[in-house]
């Protein structure tokens, strides 16, 4: 399985924002990696903005350049906000959803734990963490790894109701997406109309 294995505190320093969930990258230095990174730059322009964009969301949901082309397309083939419907997919990938339900700490971690056939949809293992889970499913985590040190770490104290469109279940260990994910209960920093320009153009 192809992902991104490159410096990350380097790449969430080009943004300014923790995209692979550990603040600590952040705190140290403010300004982007390189050095030039502390001295003042030319204003990007608009192209280098919306590309910017891109990068920032494929970091984010850890996907590579094709497998986000790919999304795209899917999502500009259907009605609707093409922009809304790309993020809404991303969101509902199996190893993001396992990130959401505070089963892993970090979307990597999520990754591994698929990969790793420790999670369950609808009681059978799936191992691709690119999987799609629609509304009405179950993505729980398969009965001998419940005992794992990074899954009990993770749920400790997680708030699972901060994400309206997923139930979870503390007794069976199991979470329930109730519906897709609507722009306002996606918490990523994207502007996804900016991803929208980038490939019309």
């Amino acid at each position: 399985m192809a992902r991104y294995t490159g410096p990350k505190s380097r790449i969430a320093r080009k943004f300014g924002e923790a995209i692979f969930g550990a603040d600590k990258v952040l705190s140290k230095k403010n300004y982007p990696p390189g050095q030039h990174g502390n001295t003042r730059r030319r204003k990007t322009s608009e192209y280098g903005l919306m590309l910017a964009e891109k990068q920032k969301a494929k970091y984010t949901y850890g996907v590579l350049e094709r497998q986000f082309r790919n999304l795209f397309e899917k999502a500009a083939r259907k009605n609707g906000i093409t922009g809304e419907i790309l993020l809404q997919s991303l969101e509902c990938r199996l190893d993001n959803v396992v990130f959401r339900l505070g089963i892993a700490p970090t979307r990597a971690a999520a990754r591994q734990l698929v990969s790793h056939k420790h999670i369950t949809v609808d009681g059978k293992v799936v191992n691709i963490p690119s999987f799609s889970v629609k509304p009405g499913q179950l993505v729980g985590v398969r009965e001998k790894s419940k005992s794992l040190e990074v899954i009990a770490n993770s749920l400790a104290g997680f708030n699972h109701s901060k994400y309206p469109w997923l139930e979870w279940d503390e007794n069976l260990k199991v979470g329930k997406m109730l519906h897709i994910p609507e722009r306002a209960d996606i918490p990523e920093n994207i502007k996804e109309h900016m991803i929208v320009e980038l490939y019309s153009k």
